[in-house]
């Protein structure tokens, strides 16, 4: 079993960056593929990004190329997620995930980013 913390979240205004981080539990976590997921208020859990267990594959939503980078660092059990130029519809609950097969099985309680105008 995994356990993510996320942090990193807040208030930023538009044009600003922020960089998410979620700690992992456990000793396996170089094994997981992991990931970003978000939910803005009145939307469904969409997916962000997500980096595989060596860290040599990305992958991201069409809405953030270019503007988020996912990246991880096994040695401490983490995973990042850069957001730049952030704009007010980025504004959400970004959850951290990990993978067990093809579908994201261990998430974290989200941590809030809010972009102001």
């Amino acid at each position: 079993q995994v356990q993510l913390v996320e942090s990193g979240g807040g208030l930023v205004q538009a044009g600003g960056s922020l960089r998410l981080s979620c700690a992992a539990s456990g000793r396996t976590f170089s094994t997981y593929a992991m990931g970003w997921f978000r939910q803005a208020p009145g939307k469904e859990r969409e997916f962000v990004a997500a980096i595989s267990w060596s860290g040599g594959n990305t992958y991201y939503a069409d809405s953030v190329k270019g503007r988020f980078t996912i990246s991880r660092d096994n040695a401490k059990n983490t995973v990042y997620l850069q957001m730049n130029s952030l704009k007010p519809e980025h504004t959400a609950v970004y959850y951290c995930a990990a993978w067990e097969g093809d579908l994201p099985k261990y998430w974290g309680q989200g941590t809030q980013v809010t972009v102001s105008s």
